[in-house]
């Protein structure tokens, strides 16, 4: 059966630039998909350093000018990876030439662009939006969330959720991560959207209200970044300069919150948990069961069966690459031959092609409107910290 191609132009050449381009790179070798996606064009500001990535990567043309490259006939596919506070003005000028869109998280920078941008998705009725939440994709993730809806964790008491990370100490320069006019918040924008997101996804409940928010900006000034520093995790290496500047968001948030189904939850995202790299983690404990997932150990799903015989009772470690019983799996390596960071973007582009193609992903995909419920958390939460009082998602439009 011929199958259909779809060609896609990247923005930005960066850290989630090169996932993004080694996902659509290989997604073709491991999934025989409906539509395949083509690696047309990939844009940033410097020529020079495009041409080389360009070449590196496989993309068959480069631009420095966003708008004609998403406005260009030939491009049926705009994958936005740049600066939250650029992530509504370039979707919305994709959305409204026709395309359908895939964006970094957080959705944006602040509530207003996240609406704005949901609702250029809302006219755009032909356009498929995304956002890049890859952690779903995840095969423990997906796992966590098929026994949570067979009921196996019956109903749900406690969310624990934690993205830890240590890489932002005060030899990193003021990149655009610190800088609240470019990057909208910190810790909390950066990682604990991840852990929102993955708490809604597996438990598919929604969040009520958010309270008892801290905030914490552990170092107040950082050297001006030196020319031609990006951001990013591994930015300690940029180097900085003498001058310097202020950070005007958080490096740590804590926060409290009730579901809608009643369970009550924690949530800590930091990025100076030291001895902590990507450590991205949940505990969800139900009448039933319980499950554990740390992606750090990303192919294992800690899983407590709370309705065996009192003997038998004690965490389970599954493995989660069996094939073909555990989602993505079949895709992949036989048995324990274990998958890394990297696969979780091949496996959102292979749903992204099915969703495209108007069939059913392996795991649903969080479009403009699901990821604007997030942002709407994230809202709450810096409410709540900067105000020091319960904000019920009911008061965030």
């Amino acid at each position: 059966m011929a199958k259909g191609t779809i060609n896609v132009c990247l923005l930005g050449y960066g850290f989630m630039g090169r996932a993004h381009s080694n996902a659509y790179a290989k997604v073709k070798k491991f999934f025989d998909l409906p539509i395949e996606p083509i690696m047309h064009t990939i844009v940033d500001v410097d020529p020079v350093a495009l041409e080389a990535f360009a070449r590196r990567w496989g993309w068959a043309n480069t631009s420095t000018d966003y708008r004609k490259s998403f406005t260009d006939p030939e491009i049926g596919l705009v994958d936005v990876t740049s600066a939250n506070n650029a992530h509504a003005e370039m979707s919305i000028v994709a959305l409204e030439a026709g395309k359908h869109v895939l964006c970094e998280k957080p959705m944006a920078g602040t509530l207003d662009d996240a609406r704005q941008m949901r609702d250029a998705a809302r006219k755009a009725k032909k356009c498929r939006t995304f956002v890049s939440y890859c952690y779903r994709r995840v095969p423990a993730v997906a796992l966590a969330r098929q026994l949570t809806q067979e009921g196996r964790l019956g109903r749900i008491y406690h969310i624990r959720a934690w993205y830890l990370q240590d890489w932002a100490g005060p030899e990193v320069p003021l990149l655009w991560r610190f800088v609240k006019k470019v990057s909208g918040s910190g810790a909390l924008g950066d990682l604990a959207a991840h852990i929102i997101d993955m708490a809604r996804f597996i438990t598919g409940d929604e969040f009520s209200e958010v309270s008892g928010a801290i905030q914490e900006t552990f170092i107040k000034e950082r050297e001006l970044p030196s020319a031609g520093s990006r951001g990013g995790i591994a930015a300690g290496a940029a180097g900085g300069t003498a001058k310097k500047g202020k950070v005007d968001v958080d490096d740590a948030t804590l926060f409290l919150a009730r579901m809608k189904g009643g369970a009550i939850a924690t949530f800590e995202a930091t990025r100076f948990a030291t001895g902590n790299q990507n450590k991205n983690g949940m505990e969800i404990n139900g009448e039933k069961g319980s499950i554990m997932f740390n992606f750090e150990d990303m192919n294992l799903l800690s899983f407590y069966d709370a309705t065996l015989p009192r003997r038998e009772h004690g965490w389970r470690r599954i493995m989660v690459t069996h094939t073909p019983d555990h989602p993505y799996a079949a895709n992949w390596w036989p048995d324990a031959h274990i998958i890394g960071y990297e696969h979780t973007f091949v496996n959102q582009v292979a749903d992204m092609m099915l969703d495209i193609a108007g069939q059913k992903p392996v795991v649903p995909l969080a479009d403009f409107e699901d990821a604007y419920k997030t942002q709407q958390v994230l809202e709450a939460a810096a409410q709540s910290a900067a105000n020091r009082c319960p904000v019920k998602l009911s008061e965030i439009k």
